[in-house]
């Protein structure tokens, strides 16, 4: 019997620019072709508001592939439900569903990424897309008409003043963020990454 085929631009969201393809309709896409893949998840490690999920994606007949992912208590209301949806996203797409409309993927063009705040907004942005039927943490809104995106050398600047003045690793930089804007350095808008800027300067 041929395989039926599955249109994935009818299913396509916007993210930052890009072409993304939610997991929800990575997992249509598969049962589409293969309505007797077989789909394996289970929970590798939940401690301290930490969940870890593994995922297993296999075509009869055909390749498989394993996925993992991970959330906190501390990000999503559901991590758990979370967690198991990022890791059977992966796994899809390393069977080529959604490869090309994901961002588990992409690397720079040495092979690394760019740097660690490009990687880290890519991560944060991936979390507002609706994966699973989730509730993420409300973050709060900057004024209305404030540019909403703060530059690139201030994150950098926010993740340097914090290692080299106060010996902060970067996961401390950023729960001092969330504490006093209620969100990462990567979100904060111009004005509140300079202030932020300027206390962790007038702390060292």
């Amino acid at each position: 019997m041929p395989e039926k085929s599955f249109d994935a631009s009818k299913y396509l969201t916007d993210l930052n620019g890009r072409d993304y393809l939610e997991v929800k309709w990575r997992l249509l896409w598969l049962r589409t072709e293969h309505p007797d893949a077989v789909i394996e998840t289970g929970l590798a490690k939940h401690e301290d508001g930490l969940a870890l999920f593994r995922a297993q994606v296999c075509i009869p007949g055909g390749g498989q592939a394993t996925g993992w992912g991970s959330e906190t208590a501390e990000d999503f209301g559901d991590y758990i439900e979370k967690a198991e949806t990022k890791a059977l996203g992966r796994a899809l797409a390393a069977l080529g569903y959604g490869t090309q409309f994901c961002e588990d993927y992409d690397f720079s063009s040495d092979g690394c990424w760019s740097d660690a705040a490009s990687a880290r907004r890519q991560v944060v942005a991936a979390t507002r897309v609706v994966d699973a039927p989730v509730a993420r943490r409300r973050l709060k809104m900057v004024r209305e008409g404030e540019p909403t995106s703060a530059t690139a050398p201030q994150v950098k600047a926010i993740y340097a003043i914090g290692r080299s003045r106060r010996a902060l690793a970067e996961a401390d930089v950023e729960e001092r963020c969330r504490q006093a804007y209620g969100c990462l350095p990567v979100d904060l808008s111009k004005r509140q990454a300079s202030e932020f800027i300027e206390t962790l300067r007038r702390e060292s």
